[in-house]
């Protein structure tokens, strides 16, 4: 029989989860390495669940030059759409998350959705909602990762106005659709205080 608590890595889960938070203000300070990086994304993409076993989602890392060109292509996209005189906040925010280490992209493979839509049709309009939700579980899997290792991390949804500027940059499949951003470098400042809504108001327990 296995035992599960002893597959758990050596870094506390519960501590990881609650020290997760939202850091806007990031530096590219290098904390681990690039290798490290790619193997956190890998085994979360790979141990992360999916509906039916789908696995539709595919994930991105942009680093270095590329990470940089991500929030140009950004700030470019949204100077055409935010009057002038109200971007400074805008650019401000994206110069922040540009000074980072790294971004990793989020999507979603959409011939696969298209595909389960076709074989079980009595779950089709399930399909897009369940991969959102697995998508939510992979972004928080790395995020807390990352967070595990040092970073400071938060998730940005610039898509869809960027989405095909980024499929353009880095030659990607038409049929992978943004669903989110997550930039990521070494914290130069703590995260907002967060407020905690009465969790007696937020869970029921009926015995």
């Amino acid at each position: 029989m296995i035992n599960k608590k002893e597959l758990i890595d050596h870094k506390d889960f519960y501590s990881a989860v609650k020290s997760r938070r939202s850091y806007h203000f990031i530096s590219n300070e290098p904390i681990i390495s690039d290798e490290k990086i790619e193997e956190i994304v890998n085994l979360a993409v790979l141990h992360s669940p999916s509906a039916f076993n789908s696995q539709s989602d595919r994930a991105v890392i942009l680093l270095g030059e590329n990470h940089r060109k991500l929030w140009e292509i950004t700030e470019g996209t949204l100077r055409k759409r935010v009057p002038a005189e109200k971007f400074s906040a805008t650019e401000e925010r994206l110069n922040a998350f540009g000074k980072g280490y790294g971004t990793v992209l989020f999507f979603e493979d959409t011939a696969i959705i298209e595909s389960l839509q076709q074989n079980f049709e009595s779950y089709k309009d399930n399909f897009p909602l369940w991969s959102q939700q697995s998508s939510a579980m992979l972004q928080y899997i790395v995020w807390t990762a990352l967070e595990t290792e040092g970073y400071g991390v938060s998730i940005q949804h610039y898509n869809p106005l960027i989405d095909e500027a980024v499929k353009k940059e880095w030659n990607l499949p038409s049929n992978w659709k943004l669903i989110a951003q997550m930039p990521f470098g070494k914290p130069i400042a703590p995260p907002k205080e967060k407020h905690y809504e009465p969790i007696e108001d937020r869970v029921k327990v009926f015995k």
